[in-house]
C-alpha cells in the first residue's frame, strides 16, 4: 500500500485593510504570538509529517522572517510568494508542491486561511481522512442567524437558514483534483477552493466544522479569538 503524503497550504497573502492597521492581519498578536504562527502550529501539532507551505505576499517576506527570529519559531515550512488574489496565491502554493512530486496518486493537499488560528484538531484530522476516501472535504457549520438574499434591485427575500452552510477551512482535496481545477482561468466566483473544484465538475463533500474556527477580519475578532482560544488549550 502506497504511503500517503499530506500537504497544507496556509494562505496569508492579504494586507488586512479592515484591521484598521498598516500591519498585515496575519502578523497581529494573539495570546503572545502572531496569528499566522498559531495556524501553522495547528497543522504541525496534528501530524508532523504534514508538509507545510506558507504563502505570503513578497513584500511581507522579510517582516515574516524577522518575526520568526523574534519568536524563535522553528516549525518547518516552505515560504512561497503570494499572487494578486487568493486564487493565484493558492495556485503558487500548488505549483511549488507539484514541482516536488513526480506522482500525485497518493497526495492530499489542504488549503487553510492563515487568519483562522483556532482550527480544531478533530476538524483537521477529519478533513484529511474524508478527502482520502471521497476526494474532497469542506468544513461547514449551519447558520445560527436568519438569512435573506437580495436581487439586483435591492429587494430581499427570506430563505430557510437550515439550507445555508457557512464554509470554513482547511479544505482538503486529492492533489490530482486540484491540479486539474487550477488550470481554469480565474473567475470572481472563485471565493474558495471548493468553488474552483466545483466549477471543474467534481462533487464537494462537506464535513462538520467548528463555530470557534473564526476568520480574523476586524479588530474585535482578536478579542473574540483570545477568549475562544482558552477553550482549545
Amino acid at each position: 500500500m502506497a504511503v500517503l503524503s499530506k500537504y497544507a497550504i496556509i494562505v496569508s497573502g492579504g494586507a488586512g485593510t479592515r484591521m484598521e492597521s498598516s500591519l498585515p492581519k496575519q502578523f497581529h498578536q494573539l495570546n503572545g504570538l502572531p496569528i499566522l504562527m498559531h495556524s501553522i502550529h495547528a497543522f504541525h501539532k496534528n501530524d508532523k509529517s504534514i508538509k507545510i507551505v506558507v504563502v505570503i505576499n513578497q513584500a511581507h517576506h522579510q517582516q515574516w522572517k524577522d518575526l520568526c527570529k523574534k519568536y524563535r519559531f522553528e516549525v518547518p515550512y516552505q515560504l512561497v510568494s503570494g499572487g494578486e488574489n487568493r486564487f493565484s496565491s493558492v495556485k503558487n502554493g500548488l505549483d511549488f508542491i507539484f514541482k516536488q512530486k513526480t506522482s500525485l496518486a497518493n497526495v492530499l493537499i489542504g488549503v487553510h486561511d492563515g487568519v483562522r488560528p483556532l482550527i480544531n484538531q478533530d476538524v483537521i484530522s477529519n478533513a484529511y481522512q474524508t478527502a482520502e476516501i471521497k476526494g474532497s472535504a469542506i468544513p461547514a457549520v449551519k447558520s445560527k442567524d436568519s438569512i435573506r438574499i437580495t436581487n439586483a434591485n435591492g429587494e430581499s427575500k427570506a430563505i430557510n437558514r437550515d439550507s445555508v452552510l457557512i464554509i470554513q477551512t482547511p479544505q482538503v482535496f486529492k492533489a490530482n483534483l486540484l491540479r486539474e481545477a487550477y488550470k481554469q482561468p480565474f473567475e470572481e466566483s472563485f471565493t474558495d477552493d471548493a468553488s474552483v473544484i466545483e466549477k471543474s465538475g467534481y462533487p464537494i463533500h462537506t464535513i462538520e466544522g467548528d463555530i470557534r474556527n473564526i476568520k480574523i477580519t476586524y479588530p474585535m475578532d482578536i478579542d473574540i479569538a483570545t477568549i475562544l482560544l482558552k477553550s482549545l488549550l
